[in-house]
């Protein structure tokens, strides 16, 4: 059955700027699919570092790349991707793939192998009854979903961001994440134009959380 006024929310910011969390909340809020694209580089990454294929060797990259096959299954109201069957390890947070994944992550086959099965995530929330998706990454409002009907921007100052990221244990280093994301050619890290940038570093999660939903909750509303 078709849901009626599905809708596509796009979250992008860079490390550690509340995406995750506030898309976690949104998705129970309006019971919407939630779309992590950050786990879904995470584990291609892994598969290729477990392939023994180095992100400098375009022609071994694109020869692994073709052979990987992607699915969807649901953890909870999260998509998990699924690489051969198999879901990622929770290897995808270990240093190796946070020392790399900015790196395959640049690669344009790369990011061109997961634009098809990223937007596919709409047909995965119609046909399990979501009310739409929400999707956060780095280039969901400027290239997955470039005219989703609510996109935002999360920003905070790298010292709050990478404050935030070792009190959850990570240990990749913000700054040069943010480096690599940004000067990247292909879908670089930036606020898409027209996008809701909101800058939380002296903002409580619930705070962001709240004005999204205000947001959200208006235009429904005058639908």
């Amino acid at each position: 059955m078709p849901v009626p006024n599905f809708i596509i929310i796009a979250i992008d910011g860079g490390a550690a700027s509340g995406k995750s969390s506030s898309s976690k909340i949104l998705a129970e809020r309006f019971n919407l699919l939630h779309v992590d694209t950050g786990s879904f580089y995470r584990h291609i990454t892994c598969e290729l570092l477990r392939r023994g294929v180095p992100h400098t060797d375009l022609t071994a990259l694109k020869a692994a790349l073709a052979d990987l096959r992607f699915d969807t299954r649901l953890n909870g109201r999260s998509a998990q991707m699924l690489i051969g069957g198999q879901p990622a390890s929770s290897e995808i947070r270990g240093q190796s793939v946070n020392d790399h994944v900015s790196h395959y992550a640049a690669i344009p086959e790369v990011r061109h192998t997961l634009l098809g099965y990223q937007r596919g995530q709409v047909e995965v929330a119609r046909a399990h009854g979501f009310r739409g998706l929400v999707m956060e990454g780095r280039d969901i409002g400027s290239v997955i979903f470039p005219r989703a009907e609510f996109r935002f921007f999360l920003n905070a100052d790298p010292a709050e961001r990478a404050r935030r990221r070792a009190k959850e244990g990570g240990q990749d280093s913000i700054s040069e994440r943010d480096r690599l994301d940004s000067s990247r050619k292909a879908s670089p890290l930036t606020c898409p134009a027209g996008a809701i940038e909101i800058d939380s570093t002296s903002l409580t999660l619930d705070q962001v959380v709240e004005q999204m939903t205000s947001v959200v909750a208006t235009r429904l509303a005058m639908s």
